[in-house]
């Protein structure tokens, strides 16, 4: 145990000094500062992070270095020396730069790798030697449950069964679960760097992939029972499926999008980007966007992996996972059981979670999304609306007005960034870039494609944008002045108009309300394609006809 893992070895969160950029500062009750190292057959990585008591993890600070301890081993099975040397240096400086920012435990764990290497103790004895770090070896099932323990904080598990998959350089492991329960943990010898060095060559020949994939599929089915694990969602972790991610999204031009988390990729688009990278060489797969170049010459191998991986559970879909064996160390070594969360509740978690570290003003920010979603349900069908629109401006109206977190001026472009940025759970990328969008357009100008924003998205995408912010700017006009003045909103859809009455508290002027509300009606009448009237509880009526514009 080294001296960072003593401070705490009673497992009591403890407030430390700790650096955050640069400055000194105190860890809030209940949250702990560790460091994991997962030393990998492809890659060692290391993230430093705060871990609060629920479950969430804040990052600090990570690191990463690819010495590929699986692709240097001799044919007994030995490590090869250089590549220990590349990956001991790398542990050094990972150990070095987790005792400066002030963990208060280091914990680093080996995998396939150093698992099946014949002289592991040689590479696990220089560790503990250079670094001062005890290293752990996991075997493959406390891998898939570490892996498990990570999908269990970031997503919701808590119905149905679910297989949760990570994929290394040297093996795969899957964990499946029932009501977020763990059944089951599997371990196989199908990581990304290990099948390429049997089965490939630098051309990733078809003939070569349908070997391997054969092989992997006769393995499969000897160990995973289809009928209990078949139609599970399936979530997977490891580079193999984040690169798949960051393919798909640049082929989808979402250049916007900050993380691959939460992506859905359908077995289609898999088996398409699979095809299309055979046959190819090294260079030609080093060229593709989204698809990192130190991943290039193991990619085929993995994506192979996860194809019959789906065809054995029969999955339609996947979900790609950024968090993996390293988060689950984490939640491990703070002593964190995370709870299995029901549908929907990591997302309206994470949400409220930023809103609140934005200090937003949640009884504005409650009543304009009470109010949008009133003009939703009244409207929604008349302007395109589709029902997962109703959660995307639910959570856009709650998060509208975090800018004044930066500043008051441009307060709603500093909440498209700062949502834009977030770690949102729950989300999909092209979810979190709609919803920072719908923010950015509650005032101002409405949204158009010559905005930097937008021009890359696709045209359903830039729709259910406009669609969305048409009615939250008209739920935040009825809030003008913060004083939640309007108690509700009737709506009625006529021949030949949309018609808001406001329903004023206690008999509250709504002069101010009628006027906000007013002023950023063009949009929403602009898609309906017939004229918007307010009208006020004295009978006056304030019209937004098509295509007329009022200054905000």
């Amino acid at each position: 145990m080294t001296s960072a893992s003593r401070d705490l070895r009673d497992g009591t969160p403890q407030a430390a000094p700790i650096r955050r950029n640069g400055r000194s500062g105190t860890l809030e009750p209940g949250t702990t500062r560790v460091a994991a190292i997962d030393i990998g057959s492809n890659s060692i990585r290391q993230i430093v992070a705060d871990v609060e008591s629920q479950g969430q993890i804040r990052v600090v600070d990570e690191m990463k270095a690819a010495p590929r301890l699986g692709a240097d081993m001799s044919t007994d099975g030995q490590l090869g020396a250089e590549s220990m040397v590349r990956a001991v240096d790398a542990v050094v400086r990972m150990t070095t730069l987790a005792r400066q920012l002030g963990a208060t435990r280091i914990e680093a764990v080996a995998t396939s790798a150093v698992r099946d290497a014949g002289n592991a103790a040689t590479f696990v004895n220089a560790v503990r030697r250079e670094a001062g770090l005890r290293v752990r070896i996991l075997s493959g099932e406390e891998e898939a449950r570490l892996s498990y323990r990570s999908a269990l904080a970031h997503f919701d598990l808590a119905s149905g069964r679910a297989v949760v998959a990570d994929i290394g350089g040297g093996s795969l492991e899957l964990a499946h679960s029932a009501s977020g329960v763990l059944d089951c943990l599997e371990s196989f010898p199908f990581g990304a760097l290990r099948l390429t060095e049997q089965y490939l060559t630098s051309e990733c020949r078809h003939k070569d992939v349908r070997k391997l994939r054969k092989a992997v599929r006769s393995e499969l089915r000897r160990h995973v029972p289809a009928r209990e694990w078949r139609g599970a969602q399936f979530i997977g972790s490891g580079g193999t499926f984040t690169n798949l991610a960051s393919i798909l999204l640049a082929r989808e031009s979402m250049l916007t999008a900050q993380s691959v988390h939460g992506t859905r990729v359908s077995r289609a688009d898999l088996e398409h980007v699979l095809d299309g990278l055979q046959d190819t060489t090294l260079e030609e797969r080093m060229a593709v966007p989204g698809l990192s170049q130190n991943r290039a010459d193991i990619i085929v191998a993995g994506l192979a992996v996860i194809a019959e991986v789906m065809a054995r559970l029969d999955s339609k879909e996947l979900v790609v996972s950024t968090y993996g064996i390293r988060e689950g160390l984490l939640l491990e070594t703070a002593r964190i059981e995370p709870a299995a969360a029901s549908p929907g509740e990591a997302r309206q978690r994470s949400v409220k979670e930023l809103a609140v570290r934005c200090a937003y003003e949640a009884p504005h920010s409650l009543h304009v999304r009470d109010l949008a979603l009133q003009l939703y349900d009244a409207l929604g069908p008349l302007i395109g609306c589709e029902p997962g629109d109703r959660q995307a401006l639910s959570d856009a109206a709650l998060l509208h007005d975090i800018g004044y977190h930066i500043s008051y001026d441009s307060h709603h472009k500093h909440s498209y960034y700062l949502i834009l940025h977030a770690e949102l759970l729950g989300m999909s990328p092209s979810e979190q870039v709609v919803v920072a969008n719908i923010a950015r357009y509650h005032r101002g100008s409405a949204p158009r494609k010559k905005h930097r924003n937008l021009g890359s998205l696709s045209k359903p995408m830039r729709d259910q944008i406009k669609r969305l912010a048409a009615l939250l700017r008209v739920a935040d006009g009825f809030d003008r002045g913060h004083a939640r003045a309007v108690e509700r909103l009737q709506v009625r859809k006529l021949v030949r108009a949309i018609r808001i009455r406001p329903v004023p508290r206690a008999r509250q002027s709504l002069r101010l309300e009628m006027w906000g509300a007013g002023r950023k009606a063009e949009l929403l009448a602009s898609l309906a394609g017939i004229p918007v009237e307010i009208v006020s509880p004295g009978g006056a009526i304030v019209t937004h006809i098509p295509g007329m514009r009022q200054s905000e």
